[in-house]
């Protein structure tokens, strides 16, 4: 039963964080479209909230719940495709950790510019680029991730 509760748990976790972070990039690639200084930095303000609130929370919570897990149903952490997982995991988190520096440079290049009541500056533009590029790896160590955790593959790391 506690098993159960555990993959409950770790399902929801990593939900949360594959949601969130789809949501993020798609407000924030919305917010951005418009080029209105003051648009993006309410938006990025959110986004930082919701990366503090759910991702960072969830972020935590996975390798927990994930040994806890491991560890009630007797896998063995060395085992392939857990390993390969974790490694994703840290890879993931790799870009991930960058990203919310560049969301908060954005915020505040945004803030600064609608004060201002001036365009956008060219930091902006080069720190978005920088955001976005980051997300492709991440996302798709994201994707290879559930599809470890799903199918569990015969994998030999070591």
């Amino acid at each position: 039963m506690l098993a159960q509760w555990l993959l409950l748990a770790h399902v929801i976790g990593a939900t949360v964080l594959f949601g969130t972070g789809a949501g993020i990039a798609f407000f924030m690639m919305m917010a951005h479209r418009t080029r209105n200084p003051a648009l993006i930095a309410h938006v990025a303000g959110t986004v930082v909230i919701a990366d503090t609130v759910f991702t960072a929370t969830a972020a935590l919570l996975q390798p927990v719940t994930g040994y806890l897990l491991a560890r009630s149903i007797g896998w063995n952490l060395t085992e392939g495709w857990i390993a390969l997982s974790l490694l994703l995991y840290v890879f993931t988190g790799a870009f991930w950790l960058p990203v919310v520096w560049i969301q908060l440079r954005l915020r505040d290049l945004a803030r600064a510019a609608a004060a201002s009541a001036s365009a956008l500056p060219p930091a902006y533009f080069s720190l978005n680029r920088a955001w976005f590029a980051f997300g492709f790896p991440a996302f798709s160590a994201v994707i290879g991730i559930f599809w470890l955790m799903l199918t569990k593959p015969s994998i030999a790391l070591f």
